[in-house]
């Protein structure tokens, strides 16, 4: 009677179904945890999905006056700035006639801490840099080399179709959207970028390997 009762529960459809949610809870955690845990993994994630369209909302106005209408940044910014003072200047002159209450203005500033953070992360990413930059001059890595040149080339090519502006526009719809459809299909996408990876590897062993044997034959001519 036990283990009729048993083997019932094992083959009950919750059981089934709840060790993929678990699975998908552990990978959106893991997609949460990489992109830093914070509102900003919120905002990427569409865990607030009000602040998050309300960023693309403002980063597709802001594309469009100053690329397509052509508006300055100077004089969007004067013009902002005189509308906000000319506002809370007419609310506190009002208030104070109304014996109404002053504008709620935050106490906005800079801390230390928040300074300390991203200066760190600052040094971090310069200091990166600097060593790929001496394993290609000093170290004469030619993996290290090629890759450089292949980044630097891909981003000049990019850099040609479209301007500034617009570049960085399509990086922050991207953002919206890429990690967000990662992690609905983490699995499949993780499956398909190992794919993609050993074949790309394969490929710039090949190419290595023929260079090397190119630069070799030329030593031994010499």
């Amino acid at each position: 009677m036990a283990a009729s009762v048993s083997d019932d529960l094992d083959r009950s459809p919750y059981i089934a179904v709840s060790s993929p949610s678990s699975s998908l809870g552990r990978s959106r955690l893991s997609v949460h945890g990489a992109l830093g845990g914070g509102a900003v993994a919120d905002a990427l994630l569409w865990r607030n999905p009000t602040t998050t369209a309300s960023m693309a909302v403002a980063a597709t106005v802001f594309w469009i006056l100053f690329e397509i209408v052509g508006y300055g940044l100077l004089s969007l910014t004067a013009n902002s700035l005189l509308l906000l003072v000319t506002i809370l200047f007419f609310w506190a002159k009002s208030a104070s006639l109304l014996n109404r209450p002053l504008p709620p203005l935050p106490k906005l500033e800079v801390t230390e801490e928040n300074v300390g953070r991203v200066s760190d992360e600052v040094r971090v990413w310069i200091n990166y840099a600097l060593s790929v930059a001496r394993d290609i001059a000093i170290g004469r890595d030619r993996k290290v080399f090629l890759k450089v040149i292949l980044v630097l080339w891909v981003v000049s090519y990019i850099g040609g179709l479209f301007s500034f502006l617009t570049f960085i526009y399509i990086g922050v719809v991207l953002s919206f959207t890429i990690p967000a459809l990662y992690e609905k299909f983490q699995v499949v996408v993780d499956e398909k970028l190992c794919l993609a990876h050993r074949l790309l590897q394969k490929q710039f062993n090949i190419v290595l390997s023929r260079t090397l044997g190119q630069s070799n034959l030329e030593k031994k001519l010499q």
